[in-house]
């Protein structure tokens, strides 16, 4: 076994030098944010609070969750998250997998039909008038269908399935298999690494919108969770824009919350429960870029 040179060592210390560094630039104001909204709100404001709660309490997040829009939007935007995530999933297997059959007629017409949705759109105006000619302003659906297929994921599910030998179709010919048992029986439990990593593209898109329920839906039962917390986050930052000396009369009630508690403590509830999905399906995202790559 031959040993590392003196040059080498360096730049191993230097490239795990940079790497922490990297970590600590991209997760210290995640770290900052959670312990300010942990903090007292009176203790917040004499500042210098960096790594840790000096006083620990949770009344910034008592305060959101007895808001009741939050748990009818925690509900719509769940239902969404589910719902959507499953079926653009299916629609977007299932187009990949026909886009994938080069001899399909008007193969051609069909992928440049679908690439030019990509690079163009129609604007907000007009989508807003197709979208309200359908009968889909102020239901639930408007979340689901307008973004059912994502052609960007389409194509990653189409070079996938592509990868996949043709001689296991072909052999399932053979023994009577027709195009949807193929699809079902085959090919969708092959596709479960590419399928798990566009789930989990679609999962973080679904929870985080918060402009179609912005100007799609008008209903309060139909506010998603990330259109309540801008909402709130709105309100509290009208708040905070006050006179020092506003701010130094409630300082001395001895306020429960402050506007910067309350945002903090907003964003976490907005990330956390997302960034707590990935752990579950990163084998499943590693093996679907691992397959992708090697795979001729």
């Amino acid at each position: 076994m031959n040993s590392k040179t003196f040059g080498e060592r360096l730049f191993d210390a230097a490239l795990y030098i940079f790497l922490a560094g990297i970590f600590v630039v991209t997760f210290y104001p995640f770290w900052n944010i959670l312990v300010i909204s942990l903090n007292d709100a009176t203790d917040t404001l004499r500042g210098n609070l960096y790594f840790w709660p000096r006083s620990l309490t949770f009344e910034s997040y008592r305060t959101i969750f007895r808001n009741p829009e939050i748990w009818s939007a925690l509900q719509v935007t769940v239902l969404r998250t589910i719902i959507g995530t499953a079926l653009s999933m299916f629609c977007i297997s299932m187009l990949a997998y026909s886009l994938s059959k080069r001899y399909l007629l008007g193969w051609k017409y069909f992928s440049f039909f679908f690439v030019f949705t990509m690079y163009f759109g129609g604007g907000l105006i007009p989508t807003y008038m197709v979208i309200k000619s359908v009968g889909l302003i102020d239901s639930f659906w408007v979340f689901i269908f307008p973004g059912l297929i994502g052609v960007f994921l389409m194509i990653l599910v189409r070079t996938f399935i592509e990868q996949i030998p043709g001689e296991v179709e072909e052999s399932a010919k053979i023994d009577g298999a027709n195009d949807l048992q193929i699809f079902f029986r085959i090919v969708m439990p092959l596709c479960v690494p590419v399928l798990a990593t566009i789930g989990l593209f679609l999962a973080i898109g679904h929870w985080n919108s918060w402009y179609d329920s912005y100007v799609y839906t008008y209903k309060p039962n139909l506010k998603t969770l990330q259109a309540v917390l801008v909402k709130i986050l709105n309100q509290y930052q009208t708040a905070g824009m006050m006179s020092d000396a506003q701010q130094l009369a409630q300082s001395s009630k001895q306020i429960p919350v402050s506007t910067e508690s309350i945002r903090m403590a907003t964003t976490m509830v907005a990330t956390l429960p997302i960034i707590m999905v990935y752990p579950f399906v990163q084998k499943y995202f590693v093996k679907g870029m691992m397959m992708g790559a090697i795979k001729s």
